[in-house]
């Protein structure tokens, strides 16, 4: 339904995670019936989760403790880990720099040039440790970079941004075309982000595996405050499953739509998949893991743009180790440990035995659901507070 926002301009109504809340069906079922694992391309995985590609929340060390639990860690391939050879003195830097200094110091530490060869030695750190590989790369340095990441070993490329169309238009450079680079590559191909209908179905029709649906719902990222861009992430995970239907339906191919930003708890992860997420990506969830590189800080790939920065650096206190942060036990009740504990048990409580039949789930408009009978936890900033 169209809303007027005055006599020339008209609008959806659209809602985030926050606003919608699943509603239980007619059955329940056993945590431990049921069954969250899915398919990228022709890969199984054990958890729906990616951790993104953050310098603090992934080096390869963290790759291959995600890798080992059923998860999926995707790898920076612009940032510290192949600009530094020893990369624990950057974070140090960072983690020390005062507020006012951070994003000025940041631009000029991440100024200094990718090695081709830090890259190759990163990926087979992973490999090393017998996960699969997964790293990112931005649309305007893939065709550049890619060749020494699959060499190295790569299971998975991803290829992101704020925003990736397939359709990209520039009177200043020969744009990279993604319907002739991706189907030449000899691994899968994650595409994202994006946040409309049309936009996923252009990126689903250039052979990609995945494709990665958000813009601007990260706790690091400010691209809705300096662009005035986003979508929320409820909304735009829904669409994208419209046009993952829609692909579907011509083509035979089913590619994952993979909700990235935005969740911090379990309820988080469940009310996205509901809406038809196949997983999601967290990035500030697991720089608060006691293995994260990032000294008790988070920050994204746009916090050290050199002329527009469309991110911040925040503070992130450790929370548990990452096989808590995935797998519990949770020793807290705010819903940020044992993260995939808590999409089982949602999903067991409303009666879904696996994932494609949870995106069926019924969902309803419920921003009550935040603050209905929960003042005291609230006023005292414990629990839901």
């Amino acid at each position: 339904m169209e809303i007027e926002i005055g006599k020339g301009k008209t609008a959806r109504r659209a809602y985030g995670l926050d606003d919608i809340a699943i509603v239980p069906s007619r059955r329940t079922r056993d945590p431990e019936d049921i069954d969250i694992s899915w398919k990228l391309g022709s890969l199984e995985l054990e958890l729906p989760c990616l951790a993104a590609a953050l310098d603090a929340a992934v080096d390869p060390r963290t790759a291959g403790i995600i890798g080992s639990l059923g998860g999926l860690a995707v790898l920076n391939l612009e940032g510290i880990q192949t600009r530094y050879e020893d990369p624990g003195p950057v974070f140090e830097e960072i983690a020390a720099l005062p507020q006012k200094k951070a994003t000025r110091v940041m631009q000029e530490i991440y100024s200094e040039p990718i090695k081709e060869e830090l890259i190759f030695r990163r990926i087979q750190e992973i490999k090393d440790q017998g996960v699969l590989a997964a790293a990112s790369l931005t649309p305007q340095r893939v065709e550049r970079y890619h060749r020494a990441a699959i060499e190295a070993g790569l299971d998975i490329l991803v290829i992101q941004g704020t925003v990736v169309s397939a359709e990209h238009v520039s009177k200043q450079v020969e744009p990279l075309n993604l319907m002739e680079f991706v189907p030449e590559l000899d691994v899968p191909v994650i595409v994202g982000g994006c946040a409309s209908y049309s936009t996923a179905l252009h990126l689903m029709r250039t052979g990609a595996v995945g494709v990665l649906v958000g813009v601007g719902p990260g706790r690091i990222c400010t691209t809705r405050g300096v662009l005035g861009v986003g979508v929320p992430q409820a909304t735009a995970i829904a669409d994208a499953a419209a046009a993952r239907m829609r692909h579907y339906l011509e083509t035979g191919e089913y590619v994952n739509v993979i909700a990235d930003g935005g969740m911090r708890t379990g309820g988080d992860i469940a009310k996205a998949i509901a809406c038809g997420a196949d997983a999601v990506m967290l990035g500030s969830a697991f720089a608060r893991a006691e293995e994260a590189p990032g000294r008790g800080y988070s920050w994204g790939m746009a916090t050290f743009h050199p002329t527009l920065p469309r991110g911040t650096r925040i503070q992130t206190k450790p929370a548990g180790t990452i096989e808590q942060i995935l797998l519990g036990p949770a020793h807290e009740n705010d819903g940020t440990l044992n993260l995939m504990g808590a999409l089982r048990t949602s999903m067991a409580t409303t009666g879904y035995a696996n994932i494609k039949e949870f995106q069926k789930a019924e969902v309803m408009i419920a921003p009550a659901l935040q603050t209905e009978g929960k003042l005291e936890q609230i006023t005292q900033r414990v629990g839901m507070g």
